[in-house]
């Protein structure tokens, strides 16, 4: 096709006026491409700031579970006959439940059955691990040894113990509902 000089001059006349609409666009295109990545980006840092958040209550939570098992555990085996009064109390504070009844209910007779022994338990937990855990409940188990004198063994008999601790949060603080002797 021939292009006469009029055809060439309307057509050269429209180009400018093409260009300048195509580089309108274009020049609104970038800022909506940069909004949108700018949105995407704001989207996942909340997203990752909200799970990070998240990820740090848990760790508290299991560190606060892990915490309080550790030291029923060690209370529970830790009884001197000289002062079990107090070792026995401190097993009740961080007990609840059908635990705190059954050691309540047996205090007595452990005090005179600690006491005619004149029995001395020191505990201690090598280990501790969550095995389930949520936001209201845990349960914990437990290696634990202690060192047991008393009128049969004065020289003192190693003891292991492998415990399974239910724990309920109550009132803020992580207390034990169960103690089971396993494996």
């Amino acid at each position: 096709m021939i292009r006469r000089p009029a055809e060439r001059t309307a057509a050269s006349a429209l180009r400018p006026a093409a260009e300048a609409v195509r580089a309108a666009r274009e020049s609104r295109v970038l800022p909506v491409v940069l909004a949108g990545v700018l949105a995407v980006l704001v989207v996942l840092s909340g997203f990752f700031g909200v799970r990070l958040y998240q990820q740090h209550g848990e760790e508290q939570r299991n560190q606060n579970i892990l915490a309080a098992a550790r030291q029923s555990a060690v209370n529970f085996t830790s009884l001197d006959y000289r002062h079990y009064d107090r070792d026995s109390k401190d097993v009740l504070k961080g007990a609840t439940g059908d635990f705190k009844k059954q050691f309540s209910a047996q205090t007595k007779q452990l005090t005179k059955l600690v006491g005619d022994n004149k029995s001395v338990s020191e505990g201690r937990v090598l280990e501790a691990g969550i095995a389930k855990a949520d936001d209201k409940s845990a349960q914990v188990l437990v290696v634990a040894d202690s060192r047991v004198t008393n009128v049969a063994a004065p020289q003192g008999q190693a003891r292991n113990y492998r415990l399974q601790l239910d724990l309920v949060l109550e009132g803020g603080r992580w207390l034990t509902s169960n103690v089971e002797f396993v494996g």
